[in-house]
């Protein structure tokens, strides 16, 4: 279930209620690939900054440690001991990232394991039992994700089959859900949006996919190679032309200006690995920019990672010393830098939703959007 709870302009603030607990959108999904956050991050460490929704990986988990063994033990929740919802995608964005090592035809797509080089089939079908088997609560449709800056003609075969995808998708996850054996059978199945930079055929793909009358939709194919620019382009040329009373997700964005700009834009769902991925390289996220503790100049710098922050990190330790665990590679502080990222996302999220709900999102985009962008972290006392 999909509630409107405030909107601003098109910025929209929501609640999803599903069978794992309520979302409130805008959301952030932190990125826990083979159902770990990368860093050293626990269940607790996520609750205890506010996270809402994870996002874990169908290729990865299908490989390692395998989905039928992970239904053996109960399912992804209780596999991970979260409690809270979990949303798998399909395996299809290893179509464009593994495009060395896979082959695409109308049934699906053949993949080398990037682990040991063994054979995977993986289409709709197999991508639903999947996901069934892990027992995620939302489940993303299989499609191809094209390159950004891919040839007309490829994008609009690939969007076709998508589509022709995605209707098997929505059959199977159906025979799945009814079956006896299923861990959550009320998965629920959103689709995806695809069209590179070429605004028409992303606005006819909306359309014709939220004929389907799915419970979600994402906007796939994005911050693959495009400008920023471009991507708020095909933003405003699709969000549209999507059911605007079912979730929109915006997949794999991004930096905190991104979701800012596409929450403008009427978007609700995000996830992306730069807050795990740059804590793990000292790069901390701030209201101002991020600064870069290997950097020498933080050698005393006796504040936390950012002031007036109330995560774990930020309560309790100083610049100086999380660089001297990074500089003596102790695992300890790249987990510090990456609960701290993760915190300021979620925390972003927050002041996101009590902006549209008092409708001073406009403001509050222009303050943040300038803040993030002057450079002036080290300024600020």
């Amino acid at each position: 279930m999909y509630e409107i709870v405030a909107e601003d302009g098109k910025a929209k603030s929501a609640h999803v209620t599903t069978v794992h607990g309520t979302v409130e959108t805008p959301v952030f999904m932190n990125v826990g690939t083979v159902a770990a956050i990368k860093g050293a991050v626990s269940t607790e460490d996520l609750e205890q900054i506010g996270t809402q929704i994870q996002l874990s990986n169908t290729y990865h988990l299908h490989v390692r440690t395998g989905d039928e063994t992970i239904k053996r033990l109960g399912g992804l929740h209780k596999f991970m001991s979260w409690d809270r919802p979990i949303l798998t995608d399909s395996g299809g964005f290893q179509v464009y990232s593994l495009a060395g090592i896979r082959k695409i035809k109308e049934e699906g797509v053949t993949f080398q394991s990037h682990i040991d080089g063994h054979r995977i089939f993986m289409g709709p079908e197999e991508s639903m039992q999947i996901q069934s088997n892990l027992g995620s609560t939302i489940a993303m449709a299989f499609d191809e994700c094209p390159p950004a800056l891919a040839d007309r003609s490829y994008v609009e075969a690939s969007v076709q089959r998508t589509t022709r995808w995605l209707k098997r998708c929505k059959e199977e996850m159906a025979r799945l859900n009814e079956k006896e054996d299923t861990i959550n059978k009320e998965q629920l199945l959103f689709g995806i949006n695809q069209g590179a930079i070429f605004a028409d055929i992303r606005k006819a793909h909306a359309e014709e996919i939220s004929e389907l009358d799915l419970p979600g939709y994402a906007i796939g194919g994005l911050a693959v190679g495009e400008t920023h620019e471009q991507m708020y382009e095909m933003l405003e040329a699709t969000v549209p032309h999507l059911p605007r009373n079912k979730p929109t997700y915006l997949m794999g964005v991004g930096t905190p200006a991104n979701i800012i700009e596409a929450v403008d834009r009427g978007v609700d769902f995000f996830d992306c690995v730069y807050p795990t991925r740059n804590g793990r390289h000292a790069n901390i996220y701030t209201k101002y920019g991020k600064i870069n503790l290997m950097n020498a100049k933080y050698e005393l710098d006796q504040r936390p990672l950012e002031v007036g922050c109330n995560c774990p990190t930020c309560r309790r330790y100083t610049r100086a010393y999380v660089r001297h665990l990074l500089k003596a590679k102790e695992m300890l502080g790249m987990r510090m830098c990456v609960i701290h990222n993760l915190y300021f996302y979620n925390h972003l999220m927050e002041l996101i939703r009590d902006a549209i709900r008092t409708h001073t999102f406009a403001a509050f985009k222009e303050e943040w959007i300038c803040s993030l962008h002057s450079g002036s972290v080290d300024d600020v006392k």
